[in-house]
């Protein structure tokens, strides 16, 4: 259920946030997953409706449910990350440093920053020391889901401005990402049910 959940909701959210267009003009698009395409936003949806369903079917709290889920997201992250770096996929803005890359997928040849690893590191590694530094201290349910919401959107929206925005997109308002657009709902809500989990959890005790 995850699985499909997390490929269905990455397929739709990107084609509706990345490919609307398309999609609007060939509706059967949505289904050309030869041509590539995955959100991560939308997969965390996906993964979100699919813990919901399967929580409500079995009775389990679905906020124990998500924490579980949320502790090992950061494993997963990291290795997808490493493999848009090793892909050439996903590269970051031009840079003068000299860490910079080239990818040979680069039309341009610029040296690039490895934005890829950075959210390799960011996402996956510290994002996971985080989360068990967080649940040692308080395993209330729904500390961990908030505090990965609000933690991977913070993160995501800050690494965005050395990630090189989608070629056919740019930058969408106020000169940011589509992907930084879609972290702020993330911290927004991570923030909520971090303070909701922490207040009733609190009142319960």
């Amino acid at each position: 259920g995850l699985i499909f959940g997390a490929m269905l909701g990455g397929r739709f959210g990107y084609m509706f946030f990345y490919g609307f267009d398309q999609l609007a003009s060939n509706p059967l698009s949505l289904f050309f997953i030869w041509e590539g395409g995955l959100s991560f936003h939308g997969g965390l949806m996906g993964v979100i409706v699919s813990l919901y369903v399967y929580s409500y079917q079995h009775r389990i709290s679905f906020l124990r449910l998500a924490d579980a889920i949320c502790m090992a997201m950061p494993i997963g992250l990291g290795l997808v990350r490493i493999g848009n770096f090793l892909n050439g996929e996903l590269y970051g803005r031009p840079t003068d440093g000299t860490w910079g890359f080239i990818f040979p997928t680069d039309p341009y040849g610029f040296t690039r920053h490895p934005s890829q690893l950075y959210e390799a590191i960011f996402e996956g590694f510290f994002l996971f020391i985080l989360l068990l530094f967080i649940g040692a201290k308080n395993n209330k349910h729904g500390v961990i889901s908030g505090s990965f919401l609000l933690a991977y959107g913070l993160i995501r929206f800050f690494i965005e401005y050395f990630r090189q925005p989608d070629s056919h997109m740019g930058f969408v308002a106020l000169q940011l990402s589509m992907g930084q657009l879609l972290s702020i709902p993330m911290v927004i809500i991570g923030l909520i049910l971090l303070t909701k989990s922490l207040r009733r959890n609190e009142a319960i005790s």
